[in-house]
């Protein structure tokens, strides 16, 4: 950590402790100390000053990044809050080092989702602006029309907005593939919905150049070459805070 004062967030996130939206919400319910004092929403911290998360000393030490590509079973909630989920996705997972998930994955859903302990990367890949490819195959509770894929591909109003413009395939009578570049809560349901069509079963099958390729329940370390080929797509990206 250089001698320039930095925000309290950005270092938990750099130091791979948590993300720095869950860095906000642990300050937020005071379980950030500064030197023994509750820490401050926005304050900046330097190197001689002494963090601690629920007591326990956060150091900035030089480690290997984790990188982990998840097959999320139905069930099982994306939080970190172990405190409060049963079901979540950190003590199912149960790996040996703090990790945190990259983005959510709703209960009901199952398939992809990535977890790491490297902050940065978490934020350039949930910044909706950079239009990642997120993919997914879903089955819905009858046949599916023409009119459908079109109309579901050109945007549908949810949640008081339009959705992006998105790739839709049907699959067989009552499957379709669909790739979406934005994130909003349980869209595919929500856009399915809208039609009257009522979602059975949706399953993420690829992030970015990340495809599955592990079985439900099951994780596995991403390859070099994935992690190279996303760093190039991550290139031009911004991070979500300066």
């Amino acid at each position: 950590m250089s001698d320039t004062p930095k925000r309290l967030n950005k270092y938990l996130s750099e130091v791979g402790f948590c993300s720095r939206r869950v860095a906000d919400k642990f300050i937020d319910e005071q379980r950030v100390t500064i030197n023994g004092e509750i820490a401050p929403m926005g304050c900046k911290i330097t190197p001689s000053d002494v963090i601690k998360v629920d007591g326990e000393t956060i150091e900035n030490k030089k480690r290997e990044l984790t990188y982990l590509a998840f097959n999320k079973p139905v069930g099982i909630v994306c939080t970190t809050d172990t405190r409060v989920e049963k079901n979540n996705i950190i003590d199912f997972i149960n790996y040996p080092s703090r990790i945190f998930p990259i983005g959510r994955l709703d209960k009901d859903s199952e398939g992809l989702i990535l977890l790491t302990d490297d902050g940065d990367i978490v934020n350039k890949i949930l910044r909706s602006s950079n239009n990642h490819d997120k993919e997914y195959i879903v089955t819905v509770d009858k046949p599916i029309s023409q009119t459908f894929i079109k109309r579901m591909a050109a945007g549908v109003p949810i949640l008081d907005t339009k959705t992006k413009p998105c790739v839709v395939q049907k699959i067989n009578r009552t499957t379709f593939k669909i790739i979406l570049t934005q994130g909003l809560n349980r869209q595919i349901r929500r856009m399915c919905s809208y039609f009257d069509y009522t979602v059975k079963t949706l399953k993420r099958v690829r992030i970015m150049n990340i495809h599955l390729k592990c079985d439900v329940g099951q994780f596995r370390h991403l390859t070099q070459d994935e992690l190279y080929n996303l760093n190039n797509l991550l290139e031009q990206s911004k991070k979500t805070w300066q």
